[in-house]
């Protein structure tokens, strides 16, 4: 064998081991992606399932149930109201779920507010560890202003908001009026202007030669004021 021959056939033998090196290569590499995507799963949805459903759910992908807390909720007992990852997301196998289970609806006692003033319920209602939800007014005669009338939710009835709306009386608005411009009319007009408004009125006469005999000459309030129908209204007579 020649020179030339033995080193095309070392370059054969070179290339050949360096074909077999790399597909071992790339063998190991697809082996070890497929050992680790093997290895990873999906959350699942927990929210709304029962505990002891969810653990079996989550045990049969490889991972890990962990109850990080327990609150009051709408869901029922033993649901699961959160969960840490989300679904959808990769996992690996034997990681955990982080999840929070429900109590239940927590069920409070409404204590009775009807009667009772707004301030006096709010406190009440703070010593139970509730508050006051809306607050509706309504104007009724013959009620105590700022007397709680109605609740929602009644009382001794188990709820499971810690919010109470009432309906509470409303002081009636009293009429107002505007007072109207009597000055240079006779006392006679202005008597009936006032008794158009049902407003009260003292009337002083005084001596005032420049005006003509019982006219207005000055008023209290003043022309444009705005009054409640109890105000007395003072007028000023020439005589």
């Amino acid at each position: 064998m020649t020179l030339r021959e033995r080193l095309e056939w070392l370059g054969r033998i070179a290339l050949l081991v360096f074909i077999l090196a790399s597909a071992a290569f790339l063998s190991a590499i697809t082996a070890m992606r497929i050992a680790i995507h093997g290895r990873e799963t999906t959350m699942p949805n927990l929210v709304g399932t029962n505990v002891g459903k969810a653990s079996a759910m989550l045990n049969s992908r490889g991972l890990v149930l962990k109850v990080a807390d327990h609150i009051y909720s709408e869901q029922p007992i033993n649901s699961i109201v959160r969960q840490t990852p989300t679904a959808g997301m990769l996992m690996k196998q034997s990681q955990q779920a982080h999840v929070v289970v429900s109590l239940g609806e927590r069920q409070l006692q409404i204590p009775l507010l009807e009667g009772h003033s707004l301030r006096a319920s709010r406190i009440e209602l703070l010593r139970g560890g509730l508050q006051i939800g809306e607050v509706t007014t309504v104007t009724l005669g013959g009620e105590t202003p700022d007397a709680v009338l109605l609740q929602n939710p009644r009382p001794g009835v188990g709820a499971a908001t810690p919010r109470v709306d009432v309906l509470v009386a409303q002081v009636p608005h009293e009429e107002s009026y505007v007072m109207p411009a009597l000055i240079g009319q006779d006392e006679i007009t202005a008597q009936r202007r006032l008794d158009v408004a049902h407003l009260n009125r003292k009337v002083n006469y005084v001596s005032a030669p420049q005006w003509p005999h019982a006219a207005v000459i000055d008023q209290t309030p003043a022309p444009g004021a705005r009054l409640a129908a109890s105000t007395q209204v003072e007028l000023t007579v020439a005589k």
